[in-house]
């Protein structure tokens, strides 16, 4: 275990998980905290925020818990400020909120399109706009976006407003970081594969027949013959926010074992 990130603070928005186990998100906050950050859990479900600072306090590490609906400006704001009052500053702001949005292009609501775009885009957009100015003061500070695969490839499920929303995001990722380059702050995406978490028992199982058919047939996607953990995508995301990666910024870094590269 290292310490790469003692005095530091970072800030996990989608910290929580959907359900028993270990999603990006709830992985990714434990991770900083192993790693020696102070973490600030928000999720819209507060009782899952604090069960991540729970695991990460039981573990001797540094957190405490917020509340948060990332379409809100006023919301994230509200817990960046509280966030800089406790502790004084915001050393990794990581994006893992995200849904799927299912449904096809005739389907497919406007709503649930408004939806989408909310929590997949302009969540990053609002998170960003609140915890940069905070960066640029100290003159250092890493973004992590989480988006997925769907940015870049078909993966076979009918979700354009998924598709639509995480290519936007990969670059909505790379202006932010050419625009903040000279000012410290850098900014890199993670393109999950097919990830077993909580989240496709909720989001995706739906699209099978069952839950053992879907654990195999997306386990048969991917080269590597698993799906992919939580862990794969906390440890991508502890190594792009550390000063291991201080000449990484605007990439996007697939983890995916190997799926995005197949034809």
């Amino acid at each position: 275990m290292t310490r790469r990130f003692e005095g530091r603070v970072a800030v996990v928005f989608g910290a929580g998980s959907v359900g028993p186990g270990w999603g990006n998100g709830k992985a990714a906050a434990v991770q900083y905290a192993r790693d020696g950050a102070t973490v600030a859990a928000v999720d819209i479900v507060l009782d899952a925020a604090y069960e991540t600072v729970g695991i990460i306090r039981g573990e001797g590490g540094a957190a405490e818990g917020w509340r948060c609906d990332v379409t809100k400006r006023e919301e994230i704001r509200a817990v960046v400020d509280a966030v800089v009052a406790k502790w004084g500053r915001i050393d990794v702001l990581h994006n893992n909120v995200g849904l799927p949005a299912m449904g096809t292009t005739e389907t497919l609501t406007e709503a649930e399109w408004d939806l989408a775009m909310d929590v997949n885009l302009k969540s990053v957009f609002l998170t960003c706009q609140a915890v940069i100015p905070h960066m640029v003061k100290q003159g250092k500070g890493a973004i992590v976006n989480i988006s997925s695969i769907a940015a870049v490839r078909y993966t076979g499920y009918p979700y354009p407003a998924y598709y639509a929303s995480k290519a936007g995001l990969n670059h909505l990722t790379a202006s932010i970081a050419l625009e903040y380059a000279k000012k410290g702050i850098r900014a890199n995406a993670i393109m999950p594969g097919m990830m077993h978490t909580p989240h496709i028992e909720k989001a995706i199982v739906g699209q099978y027949a069952s839950e053992a058919e879907m654990i195999e047939k997306r386990n048969a996607l991917c080269p590597t013959g698993r799906m992919g953990t939580g862990w794969d995508i906390a440890r991508a995301a502890a190594f792009l926010a550390s000063d291991e990666a201080e000449y990484i910024t605007g990439q996007v870094l697939a983890v995916d074992g190997g799926i995005s590269i197949r034809c």
